[in-house]
């Protein structure tokens, strides 16, 4: 009864932003703020994982293609179809749910403890709208971009990877990265990020907006914003995996 319960509070939750804005300017510059805050800031973390992730795929599957009857270009192509079908989207989404899921359930619980949220509802401001939505919006803009920006890092770090550690010449690499690519991948990596995009910002939003007591109760919501983002991201990962490919 308490996961229907939960349920039913996050769909009036969202179906609450969707109102018309008391002041568009207002509403706007708070989306700019949370585009700053979720892309900008996220955007080092993100960089340094994608090239490290492409580093360790290349070296891994350079070590396990031991085979003479396999072409050296297997492993580019193997770098590439990886990182952009499961690295990119998926273990970067994940690392974001815990660095973005956390500030945001933190940031509206606290503004639900100290009564801010309240404050401005006597004000006649819709708090769903102004606090959840740019947060969501922003997440939507932000997070494919920062996905599309790990694409490219991952396979980049996958060639320097090789071209340093003599795995294979970068003449070859190169060439394998063109061989037998799928553009539907990139389609399919995007569909991953934008549902995960909303699941990353959605979903804290919903804890911390509910948070009820102190500080503790701050961080508890904080923890299981980001546990219950990771686990909907795998089980998204799955059900597109299955719908989609």
């Amino acid at each position: 009864m308490k996961f229907f319960k939960l349920f039913g509070e996050y769909i009036l939750l969202m179906k609450g932003m969707f109102t018309k804005p008391e002041n568009f300017k207002m509403y706007w510059k708070e989306l700019m703020h949370q585009c700053v805050e979720i892309g900008i800031g996220a955007l080092g973390i993100v960089s340094i994982i994608s090239v490290f992730m492409g580093a360790v795929s290349a070296v891994q599957t350079a070590y396990q293609l031991t085979s003479p009857l396999v072409p050296k270009t297997t492993i580019s192509q193997v770098v590439r179809d990886t990182v952009i079908l499961e690295f990119a989207p998926t273990l970067v989404c994940i690392v974001l749910a815990g660095v973005m899921g956390s500030k945001i359930a933190g940031e509206l619980g606290n503004m639900r403890v100290s009564e801010q949220i309240d404050a401005l509802e006597i004000m006649g401001i819709n708090t769903k709208s102004y606090l959840v939505m740019p947060k969501i919006l922003a997440a939507l803009i932000t997070i494919p971009l920062l996905v599309i920006i790990s694409m490219a890092l991952g396979i980049w770090g996958g060639r320097f990877a090789s071209g340093m550690s003599n795995i294979v010449s970068l003449e070859t690499f190169d060439k394998g990265l063109l061989m037998g690519f799928t553009p539907f991948y990139i389609s399919f990596a995007l569909a991953k990020a934008y549902t995960f995009a909303f699941i990353i910002s959605s979903v804290p939003a919903f804890y911390g907006y509910h948070v009820k007591g102190g500080a503790l109760e701050i961080g508890r919501a904080s923890t299981t914003a980001v546990v219950a983002s990771c686990i909907l991201i795998l089980f998204a990962d799955y059900i597109l995996a299955a719908i989609l490919l």
